[in-house]
């Protein structure tokens, strides 16, 4: 199993394309690839309502081939290639990452959040979230964090690139901001549908600036 993440930066002239090539080209990526999802994603580090960054957009893309979608008027291109490790949820309907095999959690890992709100817990969860984003921008060994989504409110997810394994779970354990929304995850249902999954970083090609990529503190 391939997967690639692919993020592209465009002008704000190409804005119309690329809203163009997102409802369009959907069809013909799906064809091609075993899962693939078109998304938006947000500002900086930022996720979540108001944050979207109209000159970013990414797809994610399971394939045996590279299967690579159309990048309308894109003036910059980063993509990382992944390998699952863990994954547990689903994606609409659908469990998209298998695990290959099983060794140590060494170099850097990815780590993808995705969530369908329950529309009765919409709001709670923003209210709750906000924290998390704050602590998440300035966390020990981040390389990287962007929100994503497939619709302005209610299909959200994140993804995030750390240093090692250690870093990742320093940070989801160890954070009481990131602790107290994963109780309360628990707690309160937010989620209609939800997915966690890891993967090691097996390579980042092109021009790492639109990822936000940083060494990591």
């Amino acid at each position: 199993m391939t997967v690639r993440l692919h993020v592209w930066r465009v002008p704000r002239r190409a804005i119309p394309a690329m809203f163009w090539s997102m409802a369009f080209d959907r069809a013909r990526v799906r064809r091609e690839a075993e899962f693939a999802k078109l998304l938006g994603t947000g500002r900086g580090s930022e996720f979540g309502v108001g944050s979207a960054d109209l000159t970013r957009w990414a797809a994610l893309v399971v394939a045996e081939a590279a299967t690579v979608p159309p990048m309308r008027g894109a003036t910059a291109h980063c993509t990382l290639t992944l390998e699952p490790i863990a994954s547990r949820g689903t994606w609409s309907g659908k469990s998209p990452f298998t695990p290959e095999r099983t060794r140590p959690d060494d170099g850097p890992i990815a780590v993808l959040t995705r969530a369908r709100l329950s529309p009765r817990r919409a709001r709670a969860f923003w209210r709750a979230i906000g924290p998390v984003g704050a602590a998440l921008a300035g966390a020990e060994g981040l390389h990287c964090a962007f929100g994503f989504g497939e619709a302005p409110v209610g299909f959200q997810g994140t993804m995030s690139v750390w240093r090692s394994a250690a870093d990742v779970g320093r940070f989801a354990y160890r954070r009481p901001e990131h602790a107290e929304v994963v109780t309360r995850t628990a707690q309160l249902g937010w989620y209609a549908e939800e997915l966690f999954a890891r993967f090691r970083v097996l390579g980042i090609d092109g021009d790492r600036e639109v990822i936000g990529w940083r060494d990591g503190q």
